[in-house]
């Protein structure tokens, strides 16, 4: 009996170690499911641009961060720039190395849609969703894309979605075909397999009959077609893994084919306000209005005495156009530099010195060489010149919100000076031009007295500063005060001042001397 027991003893401890060990090991190799996976909904909505690109990045950061092991992106779109498409297409593919990505197309992934959703692992559609016509388009309608310049547009995207179709399993021909209308694409059955593949016309030529029923075979897309699929055709055809009714039936579509359970509803992460500020002050039509009033804003400051509300509004708006292009990654710091000094010289010809000379033009150049280097994306040490037919695509929509701009701009400059001054309540923002009488003088707007309205003043006339001249300031001529602007130097009150030069509105003085002051009464 005693020695049973200790049989006992001896095996039931061994019994119970390789239980243990079989269900440690059983535990180890249980589908992730039965933890429970973690999803995100990534929203990808509108206009497929760079500041949409940023925010990818942020969100899906964000839900990496959190644990997610499903990222489906949410796409609703009629897609955008080729390039901002070009670099989400890249991140998708990075990310899929970290997380499973999914394409969840609500109701359209066209052109550069269909691009970015292409490049996730999966995608989804609602029932009534379509995908597909990726064929590159220029801005202006009087341009069209011919000949070699549109097959080497077409290339480089045909490339990309070669990409996709050799990460993601999905059929290349018919990619292709979202792409280029010559491209005549057939189903043929694979006799061996019993699957429906898809070939381009010019391929079959090298089909082996004895593996495919090449005399069955059947077009799907026509030469002179480009390729749309919506969501039942795309689930046909191998493009689509599945068509759902809602979220929550691709769930449980990914719940049956890869044996996970997800925890909880996922999380959805939409842009903020701050990103959807930044993508509209991108968009052509607002870039357009900032850049005509940034230069309404200099023009008015220039033909007025002094710093005041405009040169403010100048600094404000352009700004803003620096700090967006930033912020979506279009501007360097080299850019940016050659931008601020541009400003900063033409601050110097405003307040430093007389009339408009080569600080005034350098810094208009600088302005305009920074704004458009902004307009494509490169590095510090490289020119910024757009290298190939896509970015002369996307560098021609920054072009074309500039040249509204400046249209805009000459358009409102006109009207300002014409009008403008005739308006009471309003002549104050700038002064009318000043016309001179035969004999030379040239009737001026004054502060004082005020029961003079206009005063005629010519060059040479002497006067003394009542407001020190920073160089900008006030000097009495006779009777009534001018507004002047001091040639290279700062004045004090009280200082003995000549007209030396009156251009428009714009009257600039010199300290007199004494030898000045005798040829003044001279005359």
């Amino acid at each position: 009996m005693k020695s049973a027991l200790r049989k006992i003893a001896i095996v039931l401890p061994c019994l119970l170690l390789l239980w243990g060990a079989v269900m440690a090991e059983e535990f180890s190799n249980a589908p992730a499911g039965t933890q429970g996976v973690k999803a995100a909904v990534i929203v990808c909505k509108d206009m497929i641009d760079n500041g949409l690109y940023k925010s990818i990045q942020r969100r899906t950061q964000k839900a990496l961060d959190e644990g997610v092991e499903y990222l489906i992106y949410e796409i609703q779109t009629y897609g955008g720039l080729v390039s901002a498409a070009d670099e989400i297409s890249k991140y998708f593919l990075k990310s899929g190395k970290e997380a499973h990505t999914v394409a969840y197309i609500t109701t359209e992934a066209i052109s550069a849609g269909a691009m970015i959703s292409v490049h996730c692992q999966d995608i989804i559609m609602l029932e009534n969703a379509t995908i597909g016509d990726c064929a590159p388009i220029v801005l202006v309608p009087s341009q069209k894309l011919e000949g070699v310049e549109r097959e080497k547009t077409e290339s480089f995207i045909r490339g990309i979605f070669d990409r996709a179709a050799n990460a993601n399993s999905y059929p290349r021909a018919l990619l292709r075909a979202m792409v280029t209308m010559q491209i005549e694409v057939y189903r043929v059955k694979n006799i061996q397999t019993g699957e429906d593949e898809f070939f381009e016309s010019i391929e079959l030529s090298n089909k082996d009959p004895n593996i495919y029923d090449l005399n069955n075979k059947e077009i799907v897309v026509e030469s002179d077609k480009l390729l749309t699929l919506i969501a039942p055709d795309a689930l046909e055809y191998g493009i689509a893994r599945a068509v759902v009714k809602d979220l929550g039936g691709a769930l449980e579509f990914f719940e049956k084919r890869d044996g996970v359970s997800f925890a909880g509803e996922p999380m959805v992460l939409e842009t903020n306000w701050s990103e959807e500020m930044v993508r509209w002050i991108n968009s052509p039509a607002v870039m357009a209005v900032l850049v005509m009033l940034a230069l309404l804003g200099v023009y008015i400051e220039f033909n007025t005495p002094g710093v005041g509300l405009p040169g403010l509004a100048a600094v404000i708006c352009f700004t803003i156009i620096i700090g967006s292009k930033y912020l979506i990654g279009l501007a360097n710091w080299v850019e940016v530099a050659i931008f601020v000094l541009g400003i900063l010289l033409l601050l110097i010809e405003f307040l430093v010195l007389p009339g408009f000379g080569i600080a005034g033009f350098a810094g208009i150049i600088c302005i305009f060489a920074g704004l458009f280097g902004m307009l494509i994306k490169n590095p510090p040490n490289k020119p910024p010149w757009p290298q190939d037919a896509i970015a002369w695509s996307d560098f021609t929509w920054g072009v074309v919100g500039l040249t509204l701009g400046f249209a805009g701009f000459v358009g409102l400059a006109w009207l300002l000076s014409k009008y403008l001054p005739r308006i009471q309540f309003l002549s104050g923002l700038i002064l009318a031009p000043a016309v001179p009488r035969q004999s030379g003088e040239i009737p001026l707007s004054i502060t004082t007295p005020p029961e003079s309205k206009t005063v005629s003043v010519k060059m040479g006339d002497s006067g003394e500063v009542v407001s020190k001249l920073r160089p900008t300031g006030k000097a009495k001529f006779g009777d009534a005060i001018v507004d002047v602007v001091a040639e290279a130097d700062f004045l004090d009150k009280g200082t003995k001042v000549e007209i030396i030069e009156i251009h428009g509105n714009r009257v600039v003085v010199k300290r007199q001397t004494t030898e000045d002051r005798q040829q003044s009464r001279d005359r």
